[in-house]
């Protein structure tokens, strides 16, 4: 990606997730990153090929920063503390209207952002299964695919879920209980201890 499209998606990335995507007109655009209309169409052939190269963008952001989690050197809950954290980060910081407007406008796109959720979501914890079980962190005893199913199905409806606010569901106090549900049900003595320290470690930080 060259350096002009680059700018043009990240100016269009932070007017959409302050003002949502409907009411953002390519004029605003272009406004705001101080060029004509003819020059940003040099990039984009129009509104909907814009918030489909800022969707692109987004997946491709988001998939960089979890395989980073990956490549430092955690252990496998470790990982999932870090992977998890991301996610909550990604949710809290999130505008709805944001969402609201991808659904209902760019139907298209907005199915290619949930079908990269999902598919994300079931990799990394596929991934985060079989490196605990090689670690002695989780039970070898269990059925990965299914493991992974359920953490994904549970994921996605507390998000979706009138139960709780967008506020509740990025709270640490949800954090800790969800993480602290999914690991206790999979993880041998060994990562139960290093679940039980990663927690005091988060509480006692958010706590300061």
């Amino acid at each position: 990606m060259n350096e002009e499209l680059k700018n043009i998606l990240l100016k269009a990335r932070e007017l959409y997730m302050k003002y949502g995507i409907k009411s953002i007109t390519m004029d605003d655009v272009a406004r705001e990153l101080g060029i004509s209309k003819k020059t940003l169409y040099q990039y984009v052939t129009d509104k909907d090929d814009l918030v489909g190269k800022f969707v692109d963008n987004e997946i491709s952001m988001r998939q960089e920063e979890i395989c980073k989690c990956f490549r430092i050197g955690y252990n496998a809950i470790e990982e999932l503390f870090e992977i998890s954290i991301f996610m909550n980060k990604l949710m809290r910081n999130q505008n709805s209207a944001t969402e609201y407007d991808l659904k209902k406008y760019y139907p298209v796109h907005f199915e290619k952002t949930i079908k990269a959720r999902r598919e994300g979501i079931f990799n990394y914890i596929l991934v985060n299964l079989k490196k605990g079980i090689n670690e002695g962190l989780y039970r070898k005893e269990m059925n990965k695919e299914v493991i992974a199913k359920l953490y994904l199905w549970r994921s996605e409806n507390t998000h979706f879920d009138e139960l709780f606010t967008i506020e509740e569901f990025t709270s640490i106090k949800l954090f800790v209980e969800l993480i602290n549900y999914h690991v206790r049900g999979i993880a041998t003595e060994k990562g139960i201890m290093i679940l039980e320290k990663k927690i005091i470690e988060l509480e006692s930080a958010y706590n300061k």
